[in-house]
């Protein structure tokens, strides 16, 4: 079979929104040359789309145009390792899909153990959140919420009583073991985020909260105005 006839049929077997490289077709094709070559002909006759450098998809088509791909697909590279989860879409990437904010950005902000510097992806910027706890599959829905927390005054087009209640919305949802593995990592975070989850789950009489609340200095007072009404256990963890 001639290399471009394989690439076609290997693309037509690709999902919608999958983002690929050169690298998905090297073992059939020993020129990489040649793949791309390929690849940048299809991308040119609109047959696929080039999302940056070295990298394609295949894109999903409505009756508003092309959809671009995931997030997720976007990224996944900077996700995933060998197989190994190292990294996770959060902050601005997610709070939409929380439901904390309507925006959507071009930034996509991904929490690592080990960090590097913002770059660009065509015309998305990818920048990275410091992660102290160990990254698994099953951390990281709290994993995302707590970084909400500890980002919430810097949430996009929303106010900080808006962001809270919705904060207790979601840690609602939460079942027992769940929230004993949220208050763990919070512990790898700031004062002021374990304040303020300690605050909603004194709040929501769920947790162990006393246990967040030994951790922190008591002398010591968090930034978060006027959400007493909202919050009135927040006089409890010195949030003012």
């Amino acid at each position: 079979m001639k290399t471009s006839d394989y690439i076609v049929n290997t693309i037509n077997r690709f999902p919608r929104g999958f983002v690929f490289t050169y690298e998905e077709f090297s073992k059939q094709v020993e020129s990489k040359e040649a793949i791309i070559k390929a690849l940048n002909r299809m991308a040119v006759s609109g047959k696929i789309e080039k999302l940056a450098k070295g990298k394609f998809y295949k894109p999903e088509e409505t009756v508003f145009g092309k959809l671009e791909p995931p997030k997720q697909q976007i990224v996944k590279d900077l996700l995933e390792e060998n197989g190994k989860i190292v990294g996770y879409l959060t902050g601005l990437s997610i709070y939409n899909e929380q439901g904390l904010t309507t925006q959507v950005s071009n930034t996509i902000q991904i929490g690592k153990n080990e960090i590097r510097p913002t770059f660009k992806r065509g015309r998305f910027t990818i920048s990275f959140i410091k992660q102290k706890n160990t990254i698994t599959k099953e951390n990281i829905p709290f994993l995302q919420i707590l970084d909400a927390i500890n980002q919430i005054k810097k949430i996009p087009d929303t106010s900080l009583d808006e962001s809270v209640l919705r904060i207790i919305e979601i840690i609602k949802t939460i079942n027992e073991a769940e929230i004993s593995t949220m208050q763990r990592l919070a512990l790898k975070y700031p004062p002021s985020t374990r304040a303020l989850l300690g605050a909603v789950l004194e709040f929501l009489k769920i947790g162990e909260p006393e246990i967040l609340k030994k951790s922190l200095n008591a002398i010591s007072t968090y930034s978060f105005p006027n959400i007493e009404t909202i919050l009135p256990t927040s006089k409890n963890w010195n949030i003012k």
